[in-house]
């Protein structure tokens, strides 16, 4: 009888239940119209869902279809609808300009990962603007001085010389066969932030513990942000603390070596000589941004910041250097004439400014292939794109940096090297379009960082080794890890030279 009395109340409910959702249903197709007006993209809405799944199931064509989207109707922009979200996509370089122009309290907030606030902090320099933003840089600023990057490139190449040793060895145990750079490249520049970042404060041990923390962590980034024990986004959080604790150690030995009148030999040494100069200067109480655990967080974040885009370049540069083997003979005879492995020394500054050519190839292969090809923001207003369209609040903006390095350029679609010599100087004609680094105030700091890191790659790596890529059916497809990197994981053989 009971049962009979559930199922009649179910029975008698289900109409207005349908009702209600069906009142949602419209109610959301009304408001995602209203948002839209008359900007290109769907008509029509899959309820609840909108485009996930297309999203999910193929992030390349559905980015792609954005563009196209955009470009045919002349906007610049195409909307959509993502879970509950209403998203802004951009492909005209001049529109992203506006949106970094005005990333600021009353306009666009960046977003990064969908759910970096909750494991990174709102600390994140990223999340900051205005003046704590502009402070907060200004503090940081010393860590990429020239003679700051001049003593990281020695730490760098000893870090690649000793991983290409062990690709080589790990090739050979194999059988010679081919072999996945995109976990050894991960691992490499995990290995090459902690040396360059930290330096001698963590054993043989820490790092052990670090790189499993750190493997954790990234995994918990690709997940849904469930704060529950036994998730994966619960065990990224617990990681998080302790990657930040072990880093906030780092910081208190660094303090102490340099009170002790030592030179800085890694990059929280040039932080904490800046931090102790002006804390003696104008007292302790009266510096930002200065205790042991704050620092340790923001370290957090350059190493992560520094990980997945740098691998995705360097993947990209064997990639490309193996498709065009005329660019890849010109590189070897450029570091050639500077440069020789078997000589027992190291590139040097002065070294490195001489590789014109290397450096072009490395900054084409970032505009060839932007390694973060989408720069995620939230509209904290309303905000006025063009003289027709009104970003509503709220909306889920993303600006192609992919997108954007193919305007304007000479061939866009070519890879081309050449485009960046001093002849040519594309790099300055459209430097509107190079939107690699981003632009505006949030520009990433540490953008010479990262070419360095790259030029030194490829002159390390095709100077040292012989290498021929496993060319199969879609294998230079770009899939969304979440940077772009080859469908096949860059899958190389690879021999010493």
């Amino acid at each position: 009888m009971e049962f009979i009395s559930v199922w009649s109340m179910l029975v008698s409910i289900t109409p207005y239940l349908l009702c209600l959702i069906s009142f949602f249903i419209f109610l959301e197709q009304i408001t995602y119209i209203k948002k839209k007006k008359s900007s290109p993209g769907p008509i029509f809405i899959l309820p609840f869902l909108g485009s996930v799944i297309q999203l999910i199931g193929n992030p390349k064509k559905y980015w792609e279809d954005q563009a196209k989207a955009a470009i045919e109707s002349n906007y610049g922009f195409s909307a959509n609808y993502i879970v509950g979200r209403f998203i802004i996509f951009i492909q005209n370089s001049e529109l992203s300009h506006k949106v970094f122009a005005n990333v600021r309290a009353d306009a666009f907030h960046f977003a990064g990962n969908p759910f970096g606030a909750k494991l990174f902090g709102k600390h994140n320099l990223i999340y900051l603007t205005g003046q704590e933003h502009k402070d907060l840089r200004g503090r940081i600023a010393p860590n990429f001085t020239p003679k700051a990057l001049s003593t990281y490139l020695s730490l760098q190449q000893s870090t690649i010389l000793k991983h290409l040793t062990k690709w080589v060895n790990l090739s050979i145990q194999n059988g010679n066969k081919p072999l996945p750079l995109r976990f050894l490249c991960r691992d490499m520049n995990l290995d090459t932030s902690q040396t360059v970042f930290v330096g001698p404060y963590m054993d043989e041990k820490s790092c052990e513990e670090f790189n499993t923390d750190y493997i954790v962590f990234n995994a918990g980034t690709l997940t849904l942000p469930i704060d529950l024990p036994g998730f994966a986004f619960r065990k990224a959080l617990l990681a998080v603390n302790r990657l930040t604790e072990t880093l906030t150690n780092c910081v208190k030995q660094s303090k102490m070596k340099l009170q002790s009148g030592e030179e800085p030999v890694c990059l929280v040494d040039f932080w904490m000589q800046q931090l102790l100069k002006e804390i003696q200067e104008t007292g302790p109480d009266s510096v930002p941004h200065s205790s042991d655990a704050e620092i340790g967080a923001h370290l957090f974040d350059f190493l992560f910041a520094a990980q997945d885009a740098s691998t995705s370049s360097l993947l990209w540069a064997v990639t490309l250097l193996e498709k065009h083997p005329e660019v890849l003979l010109k590189v070897r005879q450029e570091v050639s004439q500077i440069w020789s492995s078997e000589s027992g020394k190291l590139i040097t500054a002065e070294n490195l400014r001489e590789m014109k050519y290397t450096e072009a190839v490395a900054r084409e292969v970032l505009r060839y292939r932007a390694p973060a090809p989408l720069v995620p923001h939230i509209a904290g207003e309303d905000f006025q794109l063009t003289e027709s369209y009104t970003i509503p609040k709220g909306t889920m903006v993303f600006p192609s940096v992919f997108e954007s390095s193919f305007q304007g350029f000479t061939e866009p679609e070519r890879f081309d090297p050449d485009r960046f010599s001093e002849n040519r100087q594309e790099d300055q004609l459209y430097k509107r379009n190079y939107l690699v680094f981003g632009a505006g105030a949030h520009q990433c700091i540490g953008q010479r960082y990262a070419v360095n890191h790259l030029v030194l790659f490829i002159a390390i790596f095709t100077s040292v080794l012989d290498f021929k890529r496993v060319v199969t059916d879609g294998c230079d497809d770009l899939i969304y890890v979440p940077t772009i990197s080859p469908k096949d994981d860059c899958l190389v053989h690879l021999s010493k030279r």
